[in-house]
């Protein structure tokens, strides 16, 4: 949003804080500036002049004008205008001296687009005594969304009054009431629908004459962006951008019927808007409609079919208030955003109607003095309510700011802001809220707090931290334990990932998932990511390809959640860990990260792989009799190369991994230990006769440690030596050789039972 300083300065005549100053005070005590431009550069030092003569250069299209630019002084320019003549009435700017063409040239003549006071760029402008009078400006420029809240501050008079309240300087109003002709109505209105449209005003011209604006208006206009059209129009967009109502011109002799109809559109209806494009509107919108049908989108943008061109004599001039929310959700629907779609959308004080009908009067004696209003105002309106009045606590205020402030202090403050204030008791003051700040910005006593903390400057109060004991939190033990497991799995080079929880169904099925049995999106960001993933195993496997390209070997983890369809209950989040190892035999290795994870892990074959899974080489993991996850190496038809695979659900873990060990004083007898090289198919499981040791070994057991294997001569074809170390011990004793002897052919005919043939 672009505010003239010179604009401003109409409505605080004795404001004398300089533009970057005044920058700085809106920026801490109302909304945040984004710079300062100038405006209308070249005015500076400008000078009324006249042609003396001018001469063609040959072969060029400069002329060689000599000017009198005042006080006797004469000067020559090179001028490159078609209606550069002796004689013209125009501008000089000292620009400095320049050769051009071979002429010695002193300053130029100007045109109304490079003075920025007009859109005429194809000739130098003809000399006017305004003109001459403009000075250059200066716009500040502040961020839209600092003003989101404050409808009122989308136009110079709502910007004035803060600014005047900053300063602590008297504010002019410029619209006169005065000025509202009286009489019977001239034009018929009917608004159907007064949520849609709480207010609507409306006023007709005749014996109008369409023109170019006069140049101070065209220079206002351009000075904050906007882009003067004529003079009928450009009394609408100078009214939208000074009391922030937006209004629109209507051909009153393009309308049929002497009647506007405010009312919802029909499923369908369409307007051809004036950025020539046509919109189909539904039940959801607003329309202005004649006798024939809509004539513009309500509140966003006029028709052309009722656009005021310049053949136009009688015009009707539409001030109306509109709902925001429709408003905003037209726009967006439409994707049609404009400044009175902006304004309106912000909730915008209903009085302003008749307010901008009256300003409009008196800029309309200006651009068009012949015009004259046929007959009186329209004014339709619902019932405009009693302003909101709020009951201030002085002890509350000061306790919230974290200072006092005195009664008299705050009374003032709100006084410049035209709040009316009354005393309702000692310590508290019964506020009335203005219409422009009633429409849901200031509602409770805390929106006065911060009207009267932002005047007196929060840099005055003092920083202090809040008077509440605080104390941390305990840790969370499942998010401390996820924490030192991640440590865990980077400390041995393990790299984490982050997948999308989403799947598409040719992926799930990929993996033997069903996709019928997913939780499924309904508005999925990919056409490849409709489901909820049920399995972290697919972003692994993703992750192996894509990574597998660019190294030879490497190793992954993700710490995610699977989410499994409960119909007719919400769905479950199931908290998983997948690992992965590439390029090398890593199936010891994650069964390594499990028994770190899960202490007692045990290792069970599978004879059912699944597709993914290498079929001689996939085990469940369990924890006593609990399935905890699955150990595989990925099957050759799935990816290039050797990957070996952990999944882990870290759920079951939590809930059945075993207490912290509790220390234990080293034995006092010392242990026995024996070794047994054991003869068994070449494809049996070293983990399947680990566990019939444990369970033969009786009481006195205390570990079983696999040392090898051997494969090749001295060993049966199709079998291989295994060889464990078995050590037993006694807290009260120490084991006699007799014992542990008794312990090893115990285990020896238990296992020979089995039918396994050992080495001893």
């Amino acid at each position: 949003m672009k505010f003239s300083y010179q604009w401003i300065r109409d409505f605080v005549p004795d404001l004398d804080t300089p533009a970057k100053e005044l920058e700085q005070l809106i920026t801490v005590r109302t909304a945040e500036c984004d710079g300062i431009h100038p405006a209308g550069e070249l005015l500076r030092g400008a000078r009324a002049a006249r042609v003396l003569s001018a001469e063609q250069v040959p072969g060029t299209h400069i002329t060689k004008a000599v000017v009198d630019i005042g006080d006797g002084e004469t000067v020559t320019v090179a001028c490159g205008a078609p209606n550069c003549r002796e004689g013209l009435r125009t501008v000089w700017v000292p620009l400095g001296r320049k050769t051009i063409q071979g002429i010695e040239s002193n300053g130029m003549l100007a045109s109304a687009a490079e003075l920025e006071i007009g859109r005429e760029h194809e000739g130098i402008i003809a000399w006017t005594s305004v003109a001459i009078a403009l000075k250059p400006d200066q716009v500040i420029e502040i961020d839209n969304k600092s003003l989101t809240h404050r409808p009122d501050l989308w136009g110079h008079f709502g910007m004035a009054r803060e600014v005047a309240a900053i300063t602590k300087q008297q504010l002019r109003d410029p619209v006169d009431l005065a000025f509202l002709p009286t009489g019977s109505d001239s034009f018929d209105v009917h608004v159907g629908d007064g949520t849609l449209c709480p207010r609507f005003s409306a006023l007709a011209f005749e014996n109008v004459r369409v023109a170019p604006s006069p140049y101070w208006l065209q220079y206002r206009l351009t000075s904050v962006g906007m882009k003067p059209i004529n003079n009928i129009v450009d009394v609408t967009n100078y009214v939208a951008a000074e009391l922030a109502q937006p209004m629109h011109a209507f051909d009153r002799d393009k309308l049929h019927g002497d009647r506007l109809l405010v009312r919802t559109a029909h499923d369908g209806e369409k307007v051809l808007a004036l950025d020539d494009h046509e919109y189909a509107l539904s039940a959801a919108d607003g329309v202005v409609c004649d006798a024939a049908g809509p004539v513009s989108i309500a509140g966003i943008m006029g028709g052309m079919e009722s656009a005021v061109s310049d053949t136009t004599t009688r015009v009707v001039f539409e001030s109306a208030n509109w709902n925001a929310s429709q408003i905003r959700k037209t726009s967006a629907r439409l994707k049609l955003r404009t400044d009175a779609s902006m304004r309106f959308e912000k909730a915008q004080d209903p009085v302003n109607t008749l307010r901008a009908i009256a300003r409009a009067v008196e800029l309309m004696k200006i651009v068009c003095p012949e015009a004259r209003p046929a007959g009186g105002f329209t004014d339709i309106s619902e019932s405009l309510g009693e302003l909101p009045v709020i009951s201030l606590d002085l002890d509350f205020l000061n306790r919230k700011l974290g200072r006092e402030i005195p009664r008299q202090d705050v009374v003032e403050i709100l006084d410049r802001l035209e709040f009316r204030t009354e005393q309702a008791g000692d310590r508290v003051l019964r506020v009335t809220v203005p219409s422009w700040r009633a429409t849901k910005d200031v509602a409770v006593p805390d929106d006065l707090v911060e009207e009267v903390g932002r005047m007196v400057g929060y840099d005055t109060i003092t920083p202090a931290p809040p008077l509440v004991e605080c104390a941390p939190p305990p840790d969370d033990p499942k998010r401390v334990w996820l924490r030192d497991l991640r440590a865990l799995m980077t400390g041995r080079g393990y790299t984490e990932v982050y997948n999308y929880s989403f799947l598409s169904d040719p992926e799930a099925e990929r993996f033997g998932l069903r996709p019928a049995d997913a939780v499924r999106v309904l508005n999925p960001i990919a056409s490849d990511q409709n489901i909820l993933r049920s399995s972290l195993i697919p972003g692994i496997f993703a992750n192996l390809q894509l990574n597998r390209k660019h190294f030879d070997s490497f190793r992954l983890f993700e710490i995610g959640r699977e989410i499994h369809n409960q119909l007719p209950a919400m769905p479950k989040e199931v908290l998983h860990l997948a690992g992965a190892v590439y390029g090398a035999d890593g199936l010891f290795e994650l069964k390594r990260v499990a028994e770190s994870i899960a202490p007692g892990v045990r290792v069970e074959p599978v004879s059912d792989a699944l597709d993914y899974e290498h079929p001689a080489r996939t085990a469940d993991l369990f924890l006593g009799n609990v399935n905890i996850g699955r150990l595989f190496e990925a099957h050759p038809n799935m990816i290039e190369g050797r990957a070996a695979v952990l999944d882990l659900n870290l759920d079951r873990v939590l809930r059945e991994r075993q207490p912290l060990a509790r220390y234990a004083p080293i034995g006092r007898f010392p242990s026995g230990a024996f070794d047994l090289s054991i003869i068994v198919p070449l494809r049996l499981h070293s983990s399947q006769i680990e566990n019939s040791i444990r369970e033969f070994a009786g009481t006195l057991l205390e570990r079983v440690e696999y040392v090898g294997q051997y494969a090749g001569p001295q060993v049966p074809e199709g079998t291989k030596s295994i060889s464990y170390r078995v050590t037993v011990g006694a807290p009260d004793r120490t084991l006699s050789s007799a014992d542990i002897n008794a312990v090893r052919a115990g285990l020896i005919d238990k296992l020979q039972a089995l039918g396994y043939e050992l080495k001893v």
